[in-house]
């Protein structure tokens, strides 16, 4: 850099830090699911400018280690120069491409992502995020069952407490208090709620392994009770990190793979957040040696660095798409296989697969697992579980019952507080998810878990906790 662009990129500088950012962004941004009082509030409101690593640094110019991967996305770290190039040298060469065509980018990342997908799971259908994803992966169902001729399968089963998206149909399978569900009912007909495979919050009140596994039976109570013919498909997170990372038993998987095969329902997997190695498989089914029909695809995909989801289908479930116009998938998205976020997530998997960053997160996982266990020294510590590097901290205020904390002990701004202020960036909820880059090394768990030792005694004291 010469002289004159030294005292150039100086100026601009300059200009950027006379400029009030919170006030801007007060007056002109609604941000996603944050109200305009909390952002106002003192310390509300975090602008980030760049991030290297497992860390990021704010306009402040106060660094945090990022605990949540951002938002459980930033899976190969922070200052890729690798994607950021790949990126640039796409756009100048093709930025875009005519209507109903492609480009290499689109083809080569469908071919890779089938080279590593299970089963025969290898056709793919790009998206712009994980709602897009969910919604064409309900889609597919439907319309796969009306070309089986099944006209009346239009109900979709999914689990309490689940997050598979915020479009009407996305969020109608939800099950999450992320939204106000009452604002937006009727919400879309034919969707159907069972329980989650929790054990430690079990809605049966049953302990595994005695429990029978009620809220996998529960899948096909539904089906029988809706009518098998009505049923298009069940979708579930291998592992739901909205009900508070969900661990479920060795058996559930399989018997819902069961269930569906019974009644000639599909199972998707919406592997949004435990696709491309968080738990220390490639996809989460994995763990469980099971085969979805569809698959649900995306954050993981780039790990945040452009915005890209694909859904992925059993070759023979594509096949039934193939004849007429009539028979065509009737869907799409502008913005489905851009040639430059293909670029970008193929980069990212690249990186995932020669640093072995699956394998990281299986080991990182585990140690990060077996630190977090001194945290039970804690009484507002309830339970701690995780699987690779998705893990979570039940916060209660008495163990054994499993009470939860009242509005007005503002747990979650007392916990979200003291870790910003330890250098954390980590929401604190009575569920707080912990998801570091899958690039994390031991040292950087060892400070991760003596900081949220430090900060949750802190709590504890202002609780008036043990």
């Amino acid at each position: 850099m010469d002289k004159e662009e030294e005292a150039q990129d100086t100026e601009a500088s300059d200009l950027e830090q006379s400029i009030n950012w919170y006030q801007l962004a007060l007056e002109h941004l609604m941000i996603h699911n944050r109200n305009w009082n909390e952002m106002a509030s003192p310390g509300g409101l975090k602008i980030f400018v760049r991030g290297e690593g497992c860390y990021i640094t704010d306009i402040e110019g106060k660094t945090y280690f990022d605990a949540m991967s951002a938002i459980w996305l930033m899976n190969v770290g922070y200052g890729r120069k690798e994607i950021t190039d790949a990126v640039y040298d796409q756009m100048r060469k093709l930025p875009f491409h005519p209507h109903s065509q492609t480009t290499i980018p689109p083809i080569k990342l469908a071919a890779k992502i089938a080279s590593i997908t299970p089963g025969t799971l290898s056709k793919v259908f790009f998206v712009s995020g994980g709602s897009e994803a969910v919604e064409t992966a309900v889609r597919i169902s439907k319309q796969y069952q009306q070309r089986l001729g099944f006209g009346k399968r239009y109900k979709v089963i999914s689990r309490r407490g689940s997050y598979h998206g915020s479009t009407y149909a996305t969020m109608s399978l939800g099950g999450t208090p992320a939204f106000n569900r009452g604002d937006f009912e009727p919400l879309l007909p034919g969707a159907r709620h069972v329980p989650q495979p929790w054990c430690h919050r079990c809605d049966y009140g049953l302990e595994y392994p005695d429990c029978n596994l009620q809220c996998a039976r529960e899948v096909e109570r539904t089906i029988l009770f809706e009518g098998p013919e009505s049923v298009a498909a069940v979708i579930a997170e291998p592992v739901s990190v909205p009900a508070g990372v969900a661990v479920p038993p060795p058996e559930y998987w399989p018997m819902l793979r069961s269930i569906c095969d019974k009644y000639g329902v599909l199972l998707i997997s919406d592997e949004i957040i435990c696709g491309f190695g968080r738990t220390g498989k490639m996809f989460g089914t994995e763990h469980w040696n099971v085969v979805p029909d569809i698959m649900a695809l995306a954050k993981g995909l780039s790990s945040g660095y452009l915005p890209i989801g694909a859904c992925v289908v059993k070759s023979e479930i594509a096949a039934k798409f193939v004849g007429t116009r009539k028979d065509t998938f009737s869907h799409c998205f502008t913005f489905g296989g851009h040639p430059v976020t293909c670029t970008a997530a193929l980069a990212n998997i690249e990186i995932i697969g020669r640093e072995g960053l699956v394998e990281n997160a299986a080991v990182m996982g585990k140690y990060l697992l077996e630190q977090l266990q001194r945290l039970y020294q804690h009484p507002m510590v309830g339970d701690i579980r995780g699987i690779g590097l998705m893990c979570a901290i039940d916060f209660v205020k008495e163990r054994k019952t499993k009470e939860r904390f009242k509005p007005e002990d503002r747990l979650e701004d007392r916990l979200t507080q003291k870790f910003a202020e330890a250098g954390l960036f980590l929401i604190g909820r009575d569920l707080t998810i912990i998801m570091p880059p899958l690039i994390v090394s031991r040292a950087e768990i060892d400070e991760l878990v003596s900081k949220l030792d430090s900060c949750i005694g802190e709590v504890e004291r202002e609780l008036s906790v043990g």
